[in-house]
Parts: structure tokens; sequence; C-alpha cells
């Protein structure tokens, strides 16, 4: 009897890749493990919908339990692994360990943590699980002060959430404007009104430091010398890869597991799919580490066409999407804005901000966005890796 096919982690990767495996046709063995308790989950809606109470709890969940039964699948639930052993082509977590013929590593990514604020006894949250959204959910209450440190995507929707639910938000952020690394000035600076309008307090181009508990609260002192009071702080300084596993089975890590396009990494039948794999992009012609959900859906499927010997070749272009307010966005392509050699920007970035910009870089579009024009998603997709046109 030969050994199954385990997947290591239990979110939407995972979820999409035993989907796939399924319909694809492949009928053995199939174990999961998953660290968290929960059936795996989907987490746009942890920052967005179900943060903001507009989606119901089990509505996040990829699928309920009998669907896992009902494609014998063999969920572990609350389990983390301990150790892979590519040479024995095993995984072990409790107990003996479990064999494997082809293995997935879909370890996802965990939020960046400062050590000096969780140590300092103050009331400090990320968001990551749900557990995390459901104690925002409570914090967010009309008349809370909510400090958000760090302007990133999972910041500003954050803070999007609170000022719906009537809390008093003040963001601070190093640089000089939110998004600045993954948007440019000329389309942060559209983020940066959108949240002032809406009443949040930014202090842009301000550093933290220290960080103290203040009676049942949190004090942020400023290098400046300014403070920020808050009944809770919430810190969203970005995610790094959970790659623990891999590096301690020797496989090749560098800002991630090294897979090829196949999604292949340096072991013999392991591959690695989701916000942990660092991959060879076949149309951008460079590796790419993509933390984003439509990247955890497709390259969960792709992941599990290459374990079943498919010929597999990743080259979906990076896609995300945000809801602050009444704002919109879609973008998708893959560039540092301080490398372009131009923004293109359509439309009205200050008044119903409905907009598109082109990032131009070698007189192609490397990658595109709009905000609000919600028939221009195809259009801007086809301009991706093409001169821009005219209008």
């Amino acid at each position: 009897m030969s050994e199954p096919f385990v997947i290591v982690g239990g979110g939407l990767t995972a979820a999409k890749a035993v989907e796939q495996l399924r319909e694809s046709g492949y009928d053995g063995g199939l174990v999961v493990y998953a660290a968290e308790q929960h059936l795996p989950y989907e987490r746009p809606p942890l920052s967005k919908g179900y943060l903001m109470g507009d989606d119901e709890r089990d509505s996040v969940f990829v699928h309920d339990a009998q669907w896992y039964a009902d494609h014998d699948v063999d969920l572990r639930l609350g389990v983390r692994v301990g150790a892979i052993d590519p040479g024995s082509h095993t995984v072990t977590a409790t107990g003996d360990p479990q064999g494997y013929s082809k293995l997935l590593l879909a370890t996802g990514s965990q939020p960046r943590r400062l050590a000096d604020a969780d140590a300092s006894g103050a009331p400090v949250a990320y968001l990551r699980t749900l557990e995390d959204t459901e104690r925002l959910q409570k914090a967010f209450t009309d008349g809370a002060r909510i400090a958000v440190l760090g302007a990133g995507w999972i910041g500003l929707e954050a803070t999007s959430a609170a000022r719906k639910a009537g809390a008093e938000v003040t963001v601070v952020e190093s640089l000089d404007q939110p998004l600045l690394r993954v948007l440019g000035p000329a389309v942060a600076s559209v983020f940066a009104d959108l949240h002032r309008e809406h009443g949040v307090d930014l202090r842009l181009g301000a550093s933290v430091g220290r960080i103290e508990k203040n009676g049942d609260g949190v004090r942020l002192t400023l290098e400046d010398g300014g403070t920020v009071d808050a009944d809770l702080l919430v810190v969203g300084i970005g995610a790094a890869p959970d790659t623990s596993l891999a590096e301690a089975a020797g496989l090749d890590v560098d800002n991630g597991v090294l897979v090829d396009a196949s999604l292949r990494s340096s072991a013999p039948d392991v591959f690695a799919a989701g916000d942990i794999a660092n991959a060879d992009h076949p149309v951008l012609g460079r590796r790419v580490r993509v933390e984003h959900w439509d990247n955890a859906i497709e390259q969960g499927k792709a992941a599990a066409r290459a374990m079943l010997g498919e010929d597999v070749s990743y080259d979906r272009l990076p896609y995300f999407f945000t809801d602050q307010y009444d704002l919109g966005m879609e973008y998708v392509g893959h560039v540092d804005p301080a490398a372009a050699d131009d923004v293109v920007v359509r439309g009205d970035t200050s008044g119903e901000r409905v907009f598109r910009a082109y990032w131009v870089k070698d007189g192609v579009v490397a990658a595109a966005m709009h905000a609000n024009d919600w028939d221009a998603i195809d259009g801007i997709k086809e301009q991706v890796g093409k001169p821009l046109l005219d209008g």
C-alpha cells in the first residue's frame, strides 16, 4: 500500500490543494495537518467583512467538516508538525512518524512581532487568526482609543474597521506615506487623504521609541517626543514566511522556501505553495513570494496538479484587493514602485476616487490597479506586460 499525500498547513492553500487533488481524480490517502483548531478558513474577511461585522462567522470557512469527511480527508486539527524528513519521506507530529509519497508545505506566514511591546504588559494585538479578529471586534467600539502601528494593508484595513465602529484611531507609520513601498507616492497619497477624511490621526514619518503599559491601556512614545495613548495597540508591520520546518529539514530557503515554476522544492517529492513559496515566475522572469488570497488559492491548485505529475508552470500574475471605507481597489502585476520608470494615473483621485494607475517599466506596464472602477479589472490585466495604451 502506497503512502498518502501529506499537506502540512491548514489554511486556504491547503484546502484548495485538497479540492484539486480530489477533482483531478486522486483517490489515495490524504492527510492534512492544521496547527489551528479551526477548519481551514479564508483570511481576507478577518481584516475586511468579518472584522467589520458584515460577514457571518461561518462564511470564512472554505468547507464544513462534512465536506472533508465526504472526500475522505484525514484532517488533523490542532496538530503541529515538529519535523519533516525528506530522506525517509516522513513527517513527525505526535506519536510515530507519518510516511508520505508526496508532501506539500503550506505553512503560510506569521505576523512580525514586537518583542518589547509583547513584554510590556500593555494591551497589544496582531491580526492573523480568527481569534485575533474576534478580539478586535470586541475592542473596536464607539469611543474606544485605538493605536495602529504600521500603515500597510492590514493596518489600514483594521483602521477602517475601527473607524466604522466609532473608535478614535491614530496610525503611526515610519514612512512618509501609507503603502509607500507598494504604491509609490502618487497613489499612496490617495490613501493618506482617504483616512484623514475619515477622521484618522495619521502620524507619518514617525518612529516609536518606547511602548509601555499605561493604566489599563498603552502609551507609545515617539522619537520626536510625541505620545499616543490608547486602549489597544494593533501592530501591523508585515509578516514573515513560516519556514522553520523547511530550514530544519535542509531545504533551500531564502525569503521563503525556494521552488521552481512547478512549485517543487530542493527536496524530492516536496512541494511548497502559498505565502511560504518563493517561486520562479516564468512571466516576471524572477523569483516572487506573494502573500495574497488569490495566490493562496491558485498556487494551492497548481501544486496539487504538480504532485500528480502534471506539467505545471505557475505563471499567474499576482493579484490583490482591499476595501477601506467607500474605496475598493484591485491590483495586478508586481513591481517595486521606486524602480518603475513612470506611474500614469487616469481619473479622479480626490472626489469619488474612481481612477486607474499604471506602473510602467522598460516601456511596458509592470503593474496596474483601479479604485472604484468595477468594470476595469479585465482591461488592466490585459495591459500588464504590454506598452500602455492611450486614453
